[in-house]
Formats: C-alpha cells, structure tokens, sequence
C-alpha cells in the first residue's frame, strides 16, 4: 500500500514530476492505488485552496477515511506525542491493518517526522525514481 501524507499530497496537487507519473501508472494497473489520509487531504486543501479537487481528479486516489475506530487510535497518537493529527492519520494508516497484505509506504517530504520502523520515501529522493 502507498500513503501520500500531506506534503506529498501537496505535491501531487502542485504537479510533482515523478508522483504525477505514478498516479498515472497505478491508473492502468487495476487494484493499484494511492491512498490519502482524510486528515492530510484536509490539511492539503486547507494549505492550498483546491489541492483537494487537483489530487482526487486522479483516478488511482482513494481517501483513507478517518473512522470510528481510527479517530480514537489517531486521536491516542496525537496525545502521545507522534504528532499532529494529519501526520497521525498518515502513521495510523501506515500500520499494518487485516485488509492489507505487505509492507505499507508511506511518502513524504517530512521523512523525520515519523517514528522508526515506519518506511518512508521523501518524494524528491532518488528512490522515488528507481535509484537507490
């Protein structure tokens, strides 16, 4: 599974090159899809006015929603200290759940903010292309 949490979500909103490519990609590829966290695609939009609409025009976006059982876990995490509440949801829906098989990836720009253990990309690496 890949997560864009909010600054990878920004990005995709504002054109990045190479998350463009991959949100195009995962549209040919069926069952493939990005997900966004609802609080980051709130926070996305509440940082720049209309980035909601720019990254759910693409077909390969599902939001990851925010329910019952996820706001009390995201709500715990906040109070622990993991952060604020998008980068919760984005760490939230990085564990490891029953729906999902694998390894979750979750892409960045604050590749720090999250704790050890969790596999992130910042979107500008060299990884993001490929490269290691």
């Amino acid at each position: 599974m890949i997560i864009l949490d909010t600054g990878a979500t920004r990005a995709l909103a504002g054109g990045h090159k190479t998350l463009n490519l991959l949100a195009g990609n995962m549209a040919r590829t069926p069952g493939d899809l990005l997900r966004v966290p609802a609080l980051c695609l709130m926070q996305a939009e509440a940082e720049d006015a209309g980035a909601a609409g720019r990254v759910l025009a693409f077909s390969s976006v599902v939001v990851d929603e925010l329910n019952t059982i996820s706001s009390v876990t995201v709500g715990t995490m906040i109070r622990d200290g993991y952060g604020g509440a998008d980068t919760c949801h984005a760490l939230y829906c990085a564990l490891p759940r029953p729906e999902f098989t694998g390894m979750s990836i979750l892409l960045t720009d604050r590749e720090q903010d999250y704790p050890p253990g969790v596999v992130t990309v910042d979107v500008d690496s060299p990884s993001m292309l490929g490269f290691h």
